[in-house]
């Protein structure tokens, strides 16, 4: 049973944005005690996979990174290149963010999220992509503000939320020792309008009837609806 918070409630969630003076488009997200930053660049160029390809329209991709001190004992950096997990991770932020934004608003360019998690207790994949929305958010409005945009560039409001089976309960926005004893955990990315993007994750040990699965993507969905709600007020 979970202390001082609802099964379906969400952990304290702040957005500021324009963190970083320098880069096109930042933001900082504390959610829980879990913080990431996120900070867009904005390139004119295509990544070598597309060049010469034909392709039309812009790219975006993100790199992830958890800092040595986000966690209670020191991790090395990832210097030469990313371990399997932030890769992952970086994959998952770059398309549930390549599903928010308007490419073709972009020709020839590249649009980097730097994804740091500063403090990490849960949640930190989720946090990354509302990081990164906000980020585009931020430098969507600077853009349009300032005339190189004509249009609004994001067409789909993006975030994501955790849920869990813990001790048989669904729990909403689990924290890192909720994760730790979950016996099914699933990161749920979805659009305001209630549509998914990807679901990602599984059980822990025992099978889970799909009936039961669906119904935690449903309150998932849910979830990032509130996410969503709380975000776009502080945007």
């Amino acid at each position: 049973m979970r202390k001082n918070r609802a099964p379906d409630a969400l952990r304290d969630l702040r957005v500021t944005t324009g963190y970083n003076r320098y880069a096109e488009g930042s933001a900082l997200v504390e959610w829980g005690h879990t913080r990431v930053l996120a900070t867009l660049s904005i390139e004119p160029k295509l990544p070598p996979h597309l060049r010469g390809q034909g392709h039309r329209g812009g790219w975006l991709t993100a790199e992830y990174a958890l800092l040595p001190r986000a966690t209670g004992e020191r991790k090395p950096r990832e210097r030469l290149y990313a371990g399997g997990r932030s890769q992952e991770i970086q994959r998952l932020i770059g398309r549930a963010l390549r599903a928010s934004l308007e490419l073709s608003m972009f020709p020839n360019k590249t649009l980097i999220l730097d994804v740091d998690v500063l403090q990490a207790d849960g949640g930190t994949r989720c946090a990354g992509i509302l990081a990164g929305y906000a980020a585009l958010h931020h430098a969507a409005d600077r853009l349009v503000r300032t005339g190189q945009l004509s249009e609004w560039p994001l067409r789909h409001e993006v975030a994501a939320v955790s849920v869990g089976l813990v001790g048989g309960e669904a729990l909403l926005d689990l924290d890192f020792a909720e994760d730790s004893a979950a016996e099914l955990d699933l990161n749920v990315v979805a659009t305001a309008e209630g549509h998914l993007v990807e679901v990602q994750g599984g059980g822990e040990a025992q099978p889970v009837a799909a009936e039961r699965y669906l119904q935690l993507v449903a309150v998932g969905i849910a979830g990032v609806q509130r996410v969503l709600e709380q975000a776009r007020a502080q945007l």
